[in-house]
């Protein structure tokens, strides 16, 4: 059996990888490379690999950076199923639609060009074939090849893959979620007997804050910035960072009353839509979330809150005086809406910059957490001058104490580790890390390497 690293190999985007047995050819997830440009130049090299070869791909979760390719396995060929959770299916549709419409955006404005068509989306959606938590799928119906989902408590639907074949079995970590996460259910332990888990490493390398840190965070960053009376923007990611952000002001301003009212906007098209998976599959939420929802409180809705679902909508942000907080997409700020009210407000010394989630190399996002002034938006120069505040606590990802904690939960640690979705210093000290913790010497994944099992 060989396994090949084909994306977020000492990098945090492009997640990619390949499974070759005797006859089939396996893929885990497929998803977009981002930078400075949302649709990047990577993303329109030929596929390292033939997809009309493809004997399936099971797919951790919605997430741009898993999901963003899968319309070019159709595009190109591929004819077979695509599996997930139910929830990942419906967020990944959106998700690649959003995709589709802000590269059809940029290739208006900058001439950038475009991945795929409404027809690739439509073929990918055809092919999908649902698979929940804890159900045994023998995928060529030959008992050569089987396949079992866990909760990774990343995003909502997202799941570790457990893959049994020849006898060995695999785990592919996707993303592993964050501790004491709103809404979401704990990531389960690890499966008894792994030979080799491919695990990610995005935070291997640093700490968190705790949950309650986050609160006392985001409840004071809130009330400086409203203070001094000028705008905060929020990049958000539009799935989970945006629905625990609501549910944490929804917290304070509705049930605790820590917060003052003030006009925010949720100026997302995509976390408004995926809002309503949300509440279309509430058997995915934690005991926290379920009690919330038997006593009535929606908490995806408060005082104060507007959502703005159309361009018109986003428009009238501007015209609301401050102080106000607008929680915008995209999360790395290489794209979306976020960008218009970055070009009005990075620059006045009065506003927020309030950073929830990872800033791949490269984004915007990025370069303002890295110190830079003036920054590039939507090809003008922009000074920062407003303030900037990064919460690592929000992060969806797990972060060193939660990666070494989830790779020891299970009966045994795995036999073979191999890191991706990191960037290469971060996995470097990740797997120093768990070599002190299990005597393990953990791998780093590279581009384009495979590894025989």
């Amino acid at each position: 059996m060989k396994i090949s690293f084909l994306g977020a190999a000492g990098e945090v985007t492009g997640s990619c990888t390949l499974i070759e047995t005797e006859n089939k050819k396996i893929m885990v997830d497929c998803g977009m490379f981002q930078g400075s440009d949302f649709n990047e130049g990577k993303n329109h090299d030929p596929l390292p690999f033939d997809a009309k070869e493809l004997s399936s791909v099971l797919v951790t979760h919605a997430h741009l950076d898993h999901t963003g390719r899968l319309p070019m396995l159709v595009k190109n060929g591929y004819t077979g199923f695509f599996y997930a959770t139910p929830a990942t299916i419906d967020l990944t549709e959106l998700i690649l639609h959003d995709a589709l419409s802000i590269m059809r955006h940029d290739n208006s404005k900058f001439g950038l060009p475009i991945l795929y068509d409404e027809q690739d989306i439509a073929g990918v959606m055809q092919q999908f074939k649902p698979l929940d938590y804890h159900e045994w799928l023998d995928v060529f119906d030959d008992g050569k090849v089987k396949a079992y989902l866990r909760d990774a408590g990343h995003i909502f639907g997202s799941a570790f893959i457990e893959l049994v074949i020849e006898g060995k079995h695999l785990v592919f970590s996707g993303d592993i979620g964050n501790v004491d996460v709103p809404i979401l259910r704990p990531t389960e332990n690890l499966p008894p007997g792994v030979d080799l888990l491919v695990c990610e490493s995005t935070y291997g390398d640093r700490l968190h804050e705790s949950d309650q840190e986050r609160r006392s965070i985001v409840e004071n960053e809130v009330t400086q910035a409203m203070n001094r009376g000028g705008a905060m923007m929020i990049p958000s990611f539009s799935l989970e960072r945006t629905q625990e952000l609501m549910y944490q002001l929804n917290d304070l301003i509705d049930i605790t009353h820590k917060l003052k009212r003030v006009p925010i906007f949720l100026d997302s098209p995509l976390a408004i839509k995926a809002t309503k998976v949300y509440r279309k599959y509430i058997k995915y939420y934690n005991l926290e979330a379920l009690g919330l929802l038997k006593t009535g409180d929606d908490m995806f809705d408060f005082p104060g809150l507007e959502t703005t679902l159309t361009v018109e909508e986003s428009k009238k942000i501007n015209n609301t005086p401050n102080p106000k907080i607008i929680v915008a997409g995209s999360g790395m700020m290489n794209g979306g809406r976020i960008l218009h009210h970055a070009l009005r407000y990075l620059s006045d010394p009065a506003s927020t910059l309030l950073i929830i989630g990872y800033q791949a190399h490269g984004t915007l996002g990025r370069k303002i957490l890295d110190g830079q002034s003036p920054v590039p938006v939507m090809r003008e120069r922009v000074e920062v001058n407003c303030k900037v505040k990064a919460v690592g606590a929000f992060s969806a990802h797990g972060d060193q104490k939660k990666l070494l904690s989830w790779i020891g939960s299970g009966d045994l640690p795995p036999k073979n580790i191999y890191l991706n979705h990191g960037e290469l210093e971060g996995m470097k000290k990740f797997s120093q890390k768990i070599k002190e913790e299990f005597n393990i010497d953990a791998k780093l994944a590279q581009i384009n390497s495979s590894v025989e099992l």
